[in-house]
Order: structure tokens, then sequence, then C-alpha cells
């Protein structure tokens, strides 16, 4: 395969050697072994799923649901079927990591299932809107959050929101690249931030209703609709409320740097999604406690003007949360997409130079600079189609846009990856790149674990015959 480097025999090795530790192993004059490094405990792990879950929507405005439902307690029974949706998913996620045990989670299991054209569309809307997009959204809202004590009475200016968007995205990019252990350990600090920021609320809320204000929360008040929602509303009320939950499966993302996977990948998806619903509800119950539906609508930062109300001269709290909050966003972001572009490249999806990881740090620079039940999965997917089949009623717009962004990686997939004879010049041309590229990044392919060497690669190499390998240094 093109850019492998000549891996060591793994003779005398009695198992897979992740990180430098004392035990079985290669003698003290072998090299170690290039190769992502497991590193993921479960406490890590469920960082991840709670960092990614929970972002700053929960903080500014969480009144998606509540806008479609009509009222405050059918607002808060979304909530919770929202959290009982994506349990059901996380089930069927559990079952397909422990099946297939490869990083790059929903783009690993439909290349391996439904084949490489529907992983290769998955990926190139991925690579090309939802990552980059995403970024961009919560870059912009972490610098607007922690300019705001700077300019309390003014927007920040546009320049110095950019400015240090490019600062922070520059600097997790930097953590990211250099140790997974460092990246990891951010996550764990600022997820650990965003409960207690939550905490705070939840406790607020509580203050509250003992001391009897409590009124929306009553079942007379809780279920006066000020509309009727139709079947349509309620689907949207349904939609927000599950897009909430969106990062439930950046774990997959990780699969192979988990410690464990088997154990604690599953443990990890029981332990985050009952703790994350049980955090919305009870935010949004607190919420309820100091506004009415027609502020809590009204404002476009409910944490702020909850923290104003009950906070006093502790209300620069919220803010602050909700930049602590963004920014462990972002690393989370960083974190996973990188290995989904790292799988991508592993199956000849994207460039080859991207299914590289340094020689010492063993992180993928490249691709960061760029047994259920069948009942389970059958009501998750049915459950969806419900919602897709409403949404395209509803915004058709919208939504034929976004299939005509994903078909237009139909002809890429065509030409870049089903295409195998193309002219030399052009192959000639990836391979000069991929080379420059390793030697700006410092990396090459992982190796493999010595049961791999012996019992031969688990996947089929992504690079056509006719490729040259490259040079070793």
């Amino acid at each position: 395969m093109a850019g492998h480097t000549q891996q060591p025999s793994g003779r005398g090795n009695t198992g897979p050697a992740p990180s430098p530790s004392p035990g079985p192993g290669p003698g003290p004059g072998a090299p170690e072994r290039v190769a992502l490094k497991k590193e993921i405990g479960l406490v890590s792990a469920c960082t991840i799923i709670i960092g990614n879950i929970i972002g700053s929507g929960i903080f500014i405005s969480p009144k998606g649901v509540l806008e479609h439902s009509g009222s405050v307690g059918l607002a808060l029974f979304v909530w919770v079927l929202g959290g009982g949706v994506t349990a059901l998913g996380s089930l069927c996620y559990a079952e397909l990591g422990v099946a297939i045990p490869k990083s790059g989670g929903d783009y690993a299991y439909v290349t391996e299932i439904f084949g490489g054209l529907a992983g290769f569309l998955l990926l190139w809307s991925a690579v090309l809107i939802m990552y980059p997009t995403s970024l961009a959204v919560i870059s912009m809202t972490f610098s607007n959050y922690v300019l705001q004590p700077v300019f309390p009475n003014c927007i920040p200016p546009a320049t110095a929101s950019r400015v240090l968007s490019m600062a922070c995205l520059m600097l997790l990019t930097w953590v990211n690249s250099s140790s997974v252990r460092w990246a990891t350990r951010i996550q764990d600090i600022f997820t650990g931030g965003k409960l207690l920021a939550l905490s705070l609320i939840i406790g607020m809320g509580f203050v509250q209703i003992f001391q009897g204000h409590f009124e929306e929360l009553q079942p007379s008040n809780a279920f006066d609709f000020w509309m009727t929602p139709s079947v349509g509303h309620l689907a949207l009320a349904f939609l927000q409320g599950s897009f909430a939950f969106s990062g439930w499966n950046f774990l997959n993302y990780v699969t192979e740097e988990l410690v464990d996977p088997r154990k604690n990948l599953p443990r990890a998806i029981f332990i985050s999604i009952p703790l994350v619903t049980f955090v919305y509800t009870f935010t949004n119950v607190a919420y309820f406690t100091a506004m009415s539906p027609q502020e809590l609508l009204a404002s476009n930062a409910v944490a702020v003007t909850f923290g104003e109300k009950l906070l006093g001269y502790f209300s620069w709290v919220m803010p602050v949360s909700v930049a602590l909050s963004t920014f462990g966003g972002i690393n989370g972001y960083l974190f996973t997409s990188s290995r989904l572009c790292f799988s991508g490249a592993r199956e000849g999806h994207l460039p080859s130079l991207l299914a590289m990881i340094h020689v010492r740090h063993c992180t993928p620079i490249p691709a960061l600079l760029v047994c259920v039940n069948l009942l389970i999965p059958a009501a998750y997917l049915v459950f969806w189609a419900f919602l897709l089949v409403f949404s395209f009623i509803s915004e058709p717009m919208v939504c034929g846009v976004g299939v005509i962004i994903i078909l237009t990686g139909v002809p890429v997939f065509f030409l870049g990856v089903f295409w195998r004879s193309k002219p030399k010049c052009v192959h000639r041309l990836t391979e000069s790149m991929t080379r420059w590229g390793q030697e700006l990044c410092f990396v090459v392919y992982p190796q493999g674990t010595p049961e791999e060497e012996e019992n031969g690669p688990c996947q089929p190499s992504p690079l056509p015959a006719t490729d040259k390998p490259l040079k070793t240094q």
C-alpha cells in the first residue's frame, strides 16, 4: 500500500502495546510501535459523549421545543421523550460499536453495511458542510461570550470575534495534534464545568420551588395551551428536542482509542444519556420557576436572563459558563471529527495523507488540519422517518437543498474513488503531494498490532494496485 513503512515483525510480543508500560512487550532497544494509542478510559468516554451533547443551546436558546409544543407541560414531555429516543439510538450504537470495532462512527458502519458510495456521501456531507459550519458557529459563540464583559453595552466588534475564534481553533488544533491525553483532559475539565453550571441552575430552580415559585409548573397552568399544536408542530417539537441530543454517537468515532471498548463503550453510553436527559429536563424546569413561557420565548440568552433574575451580582457566571461550554464543545468536535477524516482516508475515500499519524505523538495531524432486539432499531428508524417526512412537508426548500448538497458527492465518488484506471500523471501527482504532506506533518501510516500482522489486515487496501509505494525515510 502506498505510504506504508516497514513494520516490525511483532515476534516476542504477547499482545498489543497501546502505550509504554512495564510488562511483556518489545525489548529496551526495540522501537515503539506507531499506532493510535488506547488512552480513553471510562471517565473520558463519558465526558466525550456529555461534552458533545451539551453545547451552548441549553444555555442560550432552549425555546425551539416550547415554541412548537404550545404548553410548558408538553414541552417538558418532549424533552424526556427526546432522551428516550436518544437512548434507543445509543443501544443500537453500543451494539454496532462492539460488532464493528472501527473508528469513524456513522461512516464506518454505513460503509461496512451499505458499501462505499453510501459511506462516501455521508463523509462528503460531513466534511463539506456539517463539521466546518458547526465549528465556525461554536467558535463564534465562544468568542462573543468571552468578549461580552469587555463590551457590556454593545455587540463585540466582528474583527475581534473572528480573531479570537481563530485563536481558539488554532490552540485546540495544536493540543489535539500534540497529545490525545491532553485533549481528553481538556474534555474532562470543561465537561465538568458545564455540569457544574447546569447544576447551579437546577439547584436554584429547586430553591425557587421550595419557596413556592412554581406557578407555571402546576398542572392547570402547565397544560394551558396558548395554541393547539398540529401534527406538524409536534413533529418539529420532537425534532428540536432530538437535535438537542446530537453528539451522543461521537464516542463511536474513537472506538479504536478506547480502553477495553467492549465494556467501556456500552457503559459510557448507559451512564451519559440518562444523565444528559435528567440535566436537560430539570434545567428547563428551573427556567420555568423564574420565567414565564412568554419571557423564555422572548429571551435571546435564557441562562443569562435566568442569572440576572436570581443570581444578582453573580450573574456573570452564566456568560462564563456558556464560554466554557462552547470551548469544550470545540475540543470535542475537533477530537472526533478528525477520526472521521482518518477513517475515510483509510478506506480510500479521502487523500491517503489523512490516514497517517505523527510518528511520536501518534495523533492524526493531517486529519485534524482539514446483540440488540430488532424492535429497538426499528422503532428508532420509524421515529426518524416520521420526522423526516414532516420536515420535507414543512420545509421542502431547506430539505431539498440538503439533498442536493449530498448528491453533489456522487460524481466526486466515481471520479476520485470508483475510477481506478486513472492516468499515471494523476497517480504521480497524488503520490508527490502525499510525500510532501508526510514530510511537512512528520506522519506515517499507523502500524498494525502484532495480531493484525500475523492474521493480516482487517480492511481492504484503499489504494489501487497500480500505486507505487512511497519511499521510507
